[in-house]
């Protein structure tokens, strides 16, 4: 072999330069994922929690909220919060097609819903998406107990989406009897 032949050859990496400049770029990765995280975490915090102070108003307006223990075991119910003397406010993350539901409800004093908001969800758009939309949720306005004509109540459920129809009316079926078990 000539001396240009020798110095032109590249040294093929061996298996430890190879793992060291994985770990490299993993760790800068990991950095950079750390980063970014620790930036936005503060403005999603704020996003999620104005979000759940408009469904809040949406679905029983008050002046304010106080969130009070809720023990009666229910997994759909995440909180529940007192709308002074209105009634209650409850979130609850029922199983839809797509997912978890993430809904609040108003219940009035008298054991009835008072308004359903989505809060998130990912359903299928087109199909269960339609259930953010006002003329199902204003189906269960006034009501105490419901269910999908299909089930024998008297929510006509979205065209296609039965799943989370019923998933909506669970939720708010659950809302309700949380907010019976802490008045």
């Amino acid at each position: 072999m000539s001396e240009t032949a020798a110095v032109t050859a590249k040294k093929e990496a061996g298996p430890v330069q190879l793992v060291v400049t994985l770990f490299l770029i993993s760790a800068i990765c990991a950095v950079l994922l750390g980063l970014v995280n620790n930036i936005t975490a503060g403005p999603i915090a704020a996003a999620n929690e104005a979000a759940t102070q408009e469904a809040m108003q949406a679905v029983l307006p008050s002046d304010a909220y106080e969130q009070v223990e809720y023990t009666g075991g229910d997994p759909l119910v995440t909180a529940v919060y007192q709308a002074g003397d209105a009634g209650y406010v409850v979130q609850v993350a029922p199983s839809g097609f797509g997912g978890a539901l993430d809904i609040m409800v108003g219940v009035n004093n008298d054991g009835t819903c008072s308004g359903v908001s989505i809060i998130s969800h990912s359903e299928t758009s087109g199909l269960g998406a339609n259930a953010t939309k006002e003329d199902f949720r204003s189906q269960f306005v006034g009501k105490s107990d419901v269910a999908v004509t299909k089930d024998g109540g008297d929510i006509n459920a979205l065209t296609g989406a039965t799943i989370t129809s019923r998933a909506v009316c669970d939720g708010v079926n659950a809302a309700i009897a949380a907010a019976a078990s802490v008045g």
